[in-house]
């Protein structure tokens, strides 16, 4: 042991050495660890909620659903009531969440980075719909452009913790729709070589898209077989109503294999009850019901039960994204979505905080935590996001990526086995040399038991300030840097950039899309 710690490094200075000789393999929290400790309903709870969504969809229904589908639902045995309201019999929608996928593979552009979802497999990422961005130079807010979310896609491609990229913002300088679905889809392709997700206008655009995917995906029909890019549908205006554009768009994605994220976002006290319980039952409505067109279009169709709920600050009506009520409103629905044993997503990380502070940290800590815990297949909104989500910011990510690699290590929680009680290492350790820090299970164990931040500073308070003293957010600065200096993917060949380029039209300059550009 000697030559390793001499008997003069107290074991604090001795294990901060050996941290740097031996630095962690890889990572210990991989995606797709099982949560699903933390249940903030009951058994009975569930239950309770689970019969008013039944209730809810069999007695109040749906208005404003569009021709094809209200025909493919009355088909499917629905009825539509002098009121016009599309009403779901009980033992249909019972006979969806019996029959529909518990699991599929979320395809990434690179298969690397395919995951599973489903059976409380939790993975964070990204989402949001941002109409500005912090600038990285002035500190200040400004409208975000199709550039800034290529960026992003190229931060995230290098940030482990983060596992699918859904764009964060909305690119203000497309001007027309047809142009902002097509511009975002392209940002986030050329960007990153994850899963990722787009929320798309209307059918036209899922329609238009296709060509692009498979042009990514190698060919005609090629993306059908390994789809990576999600459609985002808001297919609900709520209180119980169908967003007639999004259910166009869901029925053309269906039609066209693309997994589907369902999303309700109802806003409590606003468009959803101010009591929780509610709340979270009609959201379980709602996206029950966009899954049950899914199941209507294709039995096998990829959809995840996205029932995200959101907080008004009552006082104001402002929406409260950081509130202890968001984290109990997306833990629970998390809960319901894995009492259906449905593939899911929630929102959380959703800081009211306009800069990545003491603020957002703490709320997007307990945000995200209590999901994970919860056993969320997948959290969205959970990198990046600032002010109630109505704002990004590039330092964020940097620092998120390591706030959620630390959270994702609560959820794998204490192996307990013969090994790890450790019986015989504190023996030989008891009858030897009296510590632990140069013994084989501490080496072994450093490399997959802890995670190690890149941002977070654990120095000494003197040594962080002969270092400078520099605060979280200039360090997370450097990074992004580096990154955005250093790295642009080329998994898109030039040959297959040119044919998009002349098929669409790509705001984003190609030589902004590589080094030496002057931007970074």
């Amino acid at each position: 042991m000697s030559e390793h710690f001499p008997s003069e490094l107290s074991p604090r200075r001795a294990g901060r050495r050996n941290r740097v000789e031996a630095p962690p393999s890889a990572s210990p929290v991989p995606a797709g660890m099982v949560g699903g400790r933390y249940k903030p309903l009951t058994d009975g709870e569930m239950l309770q909620i689970h019969g008013l969504v039944l209730r809810l969809l069999e007695d109040l229904g749906l208005s404003q659903l569009t021709p094809s589908l209200e025909a493919r639902a009355v088909t499917a045995g629905c009825r539509v009531d002098g009121d016009g309201r599309l009403r779901f019999p009980r033992a249909l929608v019972e006979d969806v969440i019996a029959r529909t996928r518990r699991k599929f593979t979320l395809h990434g552009i690179d298969p690397m980075h395919d995951i599973e979802i489903g059976g409380r497999r939790v993975h964070t990422g990204t989402g949001g719909a941002a109409p500005t961005i912090m600038d990285f130079e002035t500190g200040r807010y400004r409208e975000s452009t199709v550039a800034d979310l290529y960026d992003i896609a190229r931060l995230v491609d290098r940030l482990d913790n983060i596992h699918w990229y859904h764009r964060s913002l909305v690119a203000r300088d497309a001007k027309t729709i047809l142009d902002l679905d097509m511009n975002t889809t392209y940002a986030c392709l050329a960007g990153t070589t994850k899963s990722i997700a787009v929320s798309y206008t209307d059918s036209a655009s899922v329609r238009a898209v296709q060509p692009m995917l498979d042009a990514v995906a190698g060919g005609e029909g090629k993306h059908r077989e390994r789809p990576f890019c999600t459609a985002v549908c808001c297919h609900v205006v709520p209180p119980m109503r169908f967003a007639t554009e999004s259910c166009d768009a869901l029925e053309a994605a269906v039609l066209a294999g693309m997994p589907i994220l369902l999303v309700s976002a109802g806003q409590a006290g606003a468009t959803a009850p101010a009591a929780l319980a509610g709340a979270v039952a009609q959201a379980c409505a709602e996206v029950l019901a966009g899954l049950t067109l899914c199941n209507i279009i294709d039995p096998q169709c990829r959809g995840i039960f996205a029932s995200w709920p959101f907080v008004s600050d009552l006082r104001t009506g402002a929406m409260s994204g950081g509130s202890g009520e968001q984290a109990l409103l997306s833990a629970a629905c998390a809960q319901m979505a894995n009492f259906y044993d449905l593939p899911n997503s929630v929102p959380a990380g959703m800081t009211d905080s306009k800069l990545p502070d003491a603020q957002s940290g703490g709320e997007k800590g307990y945000t995200v935590s209590l999901a994970a815990q919860a056993g969320a297949t997948m959290i969205h909104e959970c990198a990046g996001m600032q002010g109630s989500l109505m704002g990004t910011s590039f330092e964020s990510y940097v620092i998120d990526n390591d706030l959620l690699g630390a959270i994702l290590r609560t959820v794998k929680g204490i192996e307990v086995t013969p090994d790890t009680l450790s019986f015989e290492v504190i023996r030989d350790t008891v009858m030897g040399v009296g510590h632990y820090l140069g013994h084989a299970q501490t080496f072994a164990r450093m490399k997959t038991d802890y995670v190690y931040p890149e941002i977070a500073d654990r120095r000494s308070i003197s040594e962080w300030q002969d270092a400078g003293a520099r605060d979280a957010r200039e360090v997370a600065r450097d990074r992004v840097r580096k990154i955005l200096a250093d790295h642009y993917p080329r998994h898109i060949g030039d040959s297959t950039d040119a044919a998009i380029r002349s098929g669409y039209n790509i705001i984003l300059p190609r030589e902004r899309m590589q080094s030496g550009n002057g931007v970074w």
